[in-house]
């Protein structure tokens, strides 16, 4: 028999601990916001559908960020024991100067429209944390804000080439005038891909009033009073749009730059060039034969070709392709700090994180970015602890395997003759080739 008492007050006082009111209501549900996802659900609450659409879709069936995302989750880490960790140094050096931490704010477009602080807020949280802020053709702040907000920290300029070429190169010049460090040449982007949310939901730069969006505004009015009571929104290269996202692309953007193009631009530009939207062990290779200092593994996040190669399962590859003294970044899928530790211990020199960035912004504006930031530090910090490393320059392949659930079919192989996985199993295998714990 169990003996049992009636419970005095005494006894109930050490378990009976009330948190003290938290009046400021961002900054609690902020706090209460562990993961990004936790920052994604609360910026899909606060902003409206079509904006909150824009940040979140894809191409097409979104299958390409949904690959992403699964490779991610589809690792196995390796840690090893007894190490000391109790100090752990997360900082590097990335394309000629300091990173703090082994990922940076990606460049991204309308940012504004998704919460009105938009780019600054991004840039200053960057500055704060030693990281780059990366600011991108389809901005909706300019060069020197964005220089103003970080005044003493690194700001990349993303460039689109237009069709224009004086336009694209005048903005190329005002980014080197105003000390951005490096310049982000994105290659992926010859058409706009078809993202069939924005043509579902209608949406247009700037949001349009019409029935539909002012019913999806009434629950959410404080998203429209920032939007109406700021300065309007107008972006870092053009002055006014007013259509679809893919018909601004299509008509700004030029489908004929080629790898003279890019040797041309490189020439240009006082420092580091990186060309984004590697999707290809050759053009990897031809890139880098051009002289630039580095590439971004990169579909777009999903945005552009769907069912595009995925760039964390690219990686080993590229790496052993183009050497591992070369500078390889990755975006794309990334949604923790376990999934930045991953790409560098398999080779990436650096991230870049966008969707993650924007949820903060959605849920909190400057704050909700520095919240952002932060969740990814401390998971940065605690995977390596638990890893047993101690500095970035120690995660090594060892440390991680892919798990593999979609293996290509060998091109002698009739369809008829592959074996398909057993009913019942998981699909999910070490990836061969890859990376594994050996």
């Amino acid at each position: 028999m169990v003996a049992r008492q009636i419970p005095r007050p005494a006894d109930l006082r050490p378990l009976l601990r009330f948190r003290a009111p938290r009046l400021d209501r961002r900054a609690a549900r902020l706090a209460d916001a562990l993961t990004i996802e936790d920052l994604r659900r609360i910026a899909r609450r606060r902003t409206p559908t079509a904006v909150f659409d824009y940040t979140e879709g894809a191409a097409e069936s979104e299958i390409s960020i949904a690959r992403a995302r699964q490779a991610f989750e589809d690792i196995e880490f390796h840690p090893n024991v007894l190490r000391d960790v109790a100090e752990v140094t997360t900082d590097r050096e990335v394309l000629g100067g300091p990173v703090a931490l082994p990922f940076g704010i990606a460049p991204t477009g309308f940012t504004r429209m998704m919460q009105t602080e938009g780019e600054v807020a991004g840039a200053r949280v960057a500055g704060r944390y030693g990281i780059p802020f990366s600011l991108s053709t389809m901005g909706t702040t300019s060069i020197e804000d964005v220089r103003a907000a970080n005044p003493d920290g690194r700001n990349w300029f993303q460039l689109y080439m237009w069709k224009d070429r004086d336009r694209s190169m005048a903005l190329v010049d005002r980014a080197a005038k105003a000390g951005f460090d490096t310049l982000l040449v994105t290659v992926d982007v010859p058409v706009a891909g078809a993202r069939l949310r924005d043509k579902r939901n209608g949406f247009s730069i700037p949001p349009a009033l019409g029935v539909r969006t002012v019913l999806d505004a009434l629950p959410r009015p404080w998203w429209w009073w920032d939007f109406l009571t700021t300065e309007p929104l107008a972006f870092a290269s053009l002055d006014r749009w007013s259509g679809t996202v893919g018909e601004l692309l299509d008509t700004m953007f030029d489908a004929t730059v080629d790898f003279q193009d890019l040797a041309w631009i490189r020439d240009q530009w006082p420092g580091k060039v990186v060309v984004k939207g590697i999707q290809d062990l050759g053009d990897a290779r031809r890139v880098a034969d051009v002289g630039v200092d580095g590439i971004v593994l990169s579909n777009h996040g999903g945005r552009q070709l769907d069912r595009a190669p995925i760039p964390f399962h690219l990686l080993p590859d590229v790496v052993r392709e183009v050497g591992s003294e070369y500078e390889i970044l990755l975006d794309t899928g990334i949604r923790s700090g376990a999934d930045i530790v991953a790409a560098v211990a398999l080779g990436a020199r650096f991230t870049l994180v966008g969707r993650a960035y924007l949820y903060g912004l959605m849920a909190g504006g400057e704050a909700g970015v520095d919240r952002a930031v932060d969740i990814l530090a401390g998971q940065v910090t605690r995977t390596m602890q638990l890893l047993g490393v101690t500095s970035l320059d120690e995660l090594e392949p060892r440390h991680v395997t892919q798990l593999q659930r979609l293996a290509p079919v060998p091109r002698s192989v009739r369809p008829m003759e592959v074996a398909t996985t057993p009913r019942g199993g998981t699909g999910s295998r070490p990836a061969h080739g890859r990376a594994g714990p050996g």
